[in-house]
């Protein structure tokens, strides 16, 4: 690898001392590195150009930047965990000067992730988001629920009343659709999920779906509701709003060092706080 990039989170110093230290390990190995906020993602695209490896030092939030930063195109994205959980994350922040030159050596393998498109608006003001973890359609800051009619091929689904209406990847299912009491689904499935968060009528449980289907969400409210992507992108939704979800034609790819039988070991681990 001649260039690697390195995102960090740019609120909590201990991230900023790693992002540093990788910087000099790698440079004193001749890589050349730039750095950049991960709240910059729009900054960080402009110095992809010749990058091999793009580092995220951080928790899951960095990581899902990073995805942003990165698609459409194909660059790989390793996690320096910094965080608490880090699901998406590969190495711990001890181990990471340890285990770079295995990165460098081109050891590793190619873990791609699929993620969702979602549609919002129409003709010129159409918007086009992609996420790695999922699109929330949900209420805003007045606590009343929402009405949330969700189609699937056309075929009404059901009429959500519900805090939200969550449209998760596989990857997202470890994410709000986990801590909301949904499945877990295999990490490299194309297949998503769509499920209510404290639903009061409708469907109670999380549908599984094949990455064909197309799900359209309708919103009606007579309060502010939020759509939000990734977490990331958030925008305000009126009532007869409608987002519209596909499987995305892009992928997310990890360069990784552990072997594939490690994810259900490193769930359990993450998920009880015990080591396994």
């Amino acid at each position: 690898m001649k260039k690697i990039g390195i995102l960090y989170h740019p609120m909590v110093e201990a991230t900023q001392r790693k992002a540093r230290a990788v910087q000099e390990f790698l440079e004193s190995r001749g890589v050349a590195v730039w750095q950049c906020s991960s709240w910059e993602t729009g900054e960080a695209r402009k110095l992809l150009a010749g990058t091999d490896l793009l580092l995220a030092v951080g928790g899951d939030g960095t990581i899902l930047r990073a995805a942003q930063a990165v698609v459409p195109g194909t660059i790989p994205v390793t996690g320096i965990n910094m965080g608490k959980l880090g699901f998406l994350t590969e190495l711990s922040a001890a181990e990471a000067l340890e285990k770079l030159p295995l990165l460098l050596s081109g050891k590793g393998w190619l873990d791609e992730r699929a993620m969702l498109q979602a549609e919002f608006g129409t003709g010129k003001k159409a918007q086009v988001f992609h996420a790695l973890n999922d699109i929330v359609v949900a209420r805003g800051a007045v606590a009343r629920v929402i009405y949330v009619e969700t189609c699937v091929n056309r075929e009404t689904l059901s009429t959500y009343k519900a805090d939200a209406v969550v449209a998760a990847t596989a990857t997202g299912s470890t994410g709000y659709v986990l801590a909301s009491g949904g499945p877990v689904i295999y990490p490299r499935s194309p297949d998503f999920l769509i499920m209510p968060v404290a639903p009061h009528t409708g469907l109670r449980h999380a549908v599984v779906l094949p990455q064909s289907a197309v799900v359209s969400m309708r919103v009606s409210t007579l309060h502010p509701a939020t759509l939000s992507v990734d977490g990331q992108v958030n925008l305000p939704l009126a009532n007869d709003d409608v987002i519209t979800v596909r499987r995305s034609p892009h992928t997310v790819r990890f360069l990784r060092l552990n072997p594939e039988t490690e994810y259900y070991r490193s769930l359990k681990e993450r998920l009880t706080g015990k080591q396994v």
